[in-house]
Order: C-alpha cells, then structure tokens, then sequence
C-alpha cells in the first residue's frame, strides 16, 4: 500500500512539473511554446482607390509591413479607401481612433482639411504619418500642424523636382519641343487636382524649366482632370480638336491622365516624338514601355516603392517610441527613352 501511495505521489509530481513548465517559461527547452506575440494595429487611409499610383503605393505599403513581421512582433494593417471624399475620410479617420490604432498613415482626400484631422489625430495621442499629399503653411512654408511636432511628420518627393524634370526633358530635345520651328513651344497642360500642392507645383515648374532655359512659351489651353485617364483622353481629344497641329507638347501632371492623353493622340492621327510631344508623372510600368517604345517621350519616376518604404519605416519608428523628423523627402528620376 505505501508503495503504491509512493507511486501515485510521484507521477502526482511529474504532471505538475509538466503542467507548470506548460503554463510558464516559454523560454525553455524545446522551443515548442510559442513566444508572446506583440501585434501593433495600423490604420491606413488613401485617399481613393481608384487612382493608379495610389494602388502600387498601398499595395507596398501592405506587403513591406508582412517583411518587417518576426515571431514576436506582427503588424495588423487595415487599409481603407477614402472615395475622393473628405467627409467619408474623416470618418474613416474617426473609426481608426474609436478602434485605437497605434499608428494612422493618412494620404488626404484635400489638403485644406489637414488642420482639421491632424489636431483630432494628435488630440488622442496616435503617431501620424501623412503621404503624398503635403499640406502647406499660408505662404508655401512648411506646415506648422507637422513642423515641431514628435507625434507628426510628412514623406513624399518635393514635386518641384517632379514638374522641372518634365520641363527639362522637353527642353533637351533636339528641338527642344518647338516641332513647327516658330521660335516658341505651345503646349497643353492637363491638371490633376488644382488644389493639390503636387498639381500646382507640376503645372509651375514644367513651364518654368523651359522659361528658364530661354525657351519661349505659349499655353493653349490648361483643363483639370483629376487625375483620371478618361479625363485626360477627354481634355486632349478637345484640345487637339481645337488646336489642332498647333499643340507641340502636351503636360500631364500623372500618367493616368497622361495614358488617356495619348489615346486622344493616336485618335488623332498624330504620333508622339515625331508631330507632338507627351509628358507624365508616375513612371506606371505601362508608360515606361511607352517612353522606350517612343509612345511617351517621358516621365518621371514617383518612387513609390521608395516613398512607401520610408513610410513604414518610420510608422514603425514612433511604434518603437523612436523620435521622428517631420519631413522625410524621396527624389524623383527622369525616364526617356533607353
């Protein structure tokens, strides 16, 4: 009987010992326990779905944060698509706070109302890391809802640089986009949002580079697109109605609208690089192939892959309780023909 007890009190042992080295340390030998798993939850909110660049932007978004994942740490990004409205923006925006998110990266439907949303997002202590759209001070300085502000910044690519590349490119051709020979280049410039800085900036400083080579100008006509392809085909096919064999160059400030242009184009019975002359923004793999196949005669790389990197990487910075800069810039890249 006493031996039996011994027997029953030791196996007793052994399960607790099991149980409790179960239930504990998941440090131990083995390795078979899974270690405690942190999971940060993101909330992204883009502007509209519906928008080329914006696509390649989120869909890297979602795929680099998968890369940063370890055993102990995950990131739960939620990704929501604005509609191109501000009102549904906010309260998506709303949602993310009420939900708690850790950290909100927020590409504005306008840029008017960044004051609005920056102070509701900095009120409930969340990080917030604004993309592509930059909001800006009443006399184009930097933005005092970002500048100074820890918990605040903004990454894109100065699209000064974007617009001069485009103005650049034309101005380096043989020609130097003056295809008729009467000493000035005409041209049409197809506007993407006149509200946004990247818009305004693109429409300026294309024309300015060519200005500022010596090169005279001459606007047909200047229509706004919204970014849209169809837009852009609309705005073209009427221009070149118009205008006919008097438009030398046409300015997009996307190649969304710069895809839709060339379609108009090619209705036309014109041919880019040899009676007219075509621009984008974006570098889409599409319009790449355009540029090297003389369809296009440029772009300019919008390095999203770079930009949307940079956004991550610093999300996950003011995670970590890290400080932020309040501007984090990616260059663009010219693209002609190889």
């Amino acid at each position: 009987m006493k031996k039996l007890l011994s027997l029953l009190l030791a196996a007793l042992m052994v399960f607790t010992l099991a149980a409790c080295n179960s239930n504990g340390d998941n440090s131990g030998n083995g390795g078979d326990a899974p270690a405690d798993v942190k999971t940060y939850e993101v909330g992204v909110a883009i502007y509209e779905f519906n928008d080329n660049f914006m696509t390649l932007y989120r869909n890297e978004i979602e795929a680099y944060f998968k890369t940063l994942e370890t055993d102990t740490v995950k990131y739960n990004v939620e990704i929501v698509d604005g509609k191109n409205d501000m009102a549904n923006q906010s309260n998506q925006i709303d949602t993310f706070l009420t939900q708690g998110k850790d950290v909100i990266i927020l590409n504005l439907v306008q840029t008017s109302s960044a004051e609005a949303i920056i102070d509701k997002i900095v009120a409930a202590g969340v990080p917030l890391v604004l993309i592509n759209r930059e909001p800006l001070g009443e006399t184009d300085e930097s933005y005092p809802g970002i500048v100074n502000n820890p918990t605040v910044c903004y990454v894109g690519a100065d699209a000064r640089q974007s617009g001069t590349y485009q103005g650049e490119i034309v101005a380096e051709l043989p020609d130097h986009g003056d295809i008729n020979g009467d000493g000035k280049v005409s041209y049409v410039m197809v506007v993407g949002d006149p509200e946004n800085p990247d818009a305004q900036y693109r429409t300026e400083f294309s024309v300015k580079a060519l200005t500022d080579a010596g090169i005279e100008v001459e606007e047909l006509d200047k229509q706004v697109g919204n970014w849209q392809q169809p837009e852009g085909e609309r705005i073209v096919a009427n221009a070149l109605t118009q205008y006919g064999d008097a438009v030398e160059v046409v300015f997009c400030n996307n190649d969304a609208m710069a895809l839709g242009a060339a379609a108009a184009i090619t209705a036309a019975g014109r041919t880019v690089g040899k009676d007219i002359y075509l621009l984008g923004v974006d570098a889409l793999a599409e319009c790449v192939e355009m540029v090297n196949n003389g369809e296009m005669t440029g772009t300019v790389l919008n390095d999203h892959i770079g930009q949307s990197h940079t956004a991550v990487d610093v999300a996950v910075k003011a995670l970590n309780g890290e400080p932020m800069d309040n501007y984090y810039w990616v260059n663009y890249v010219k693209v002609t023909k190889e």
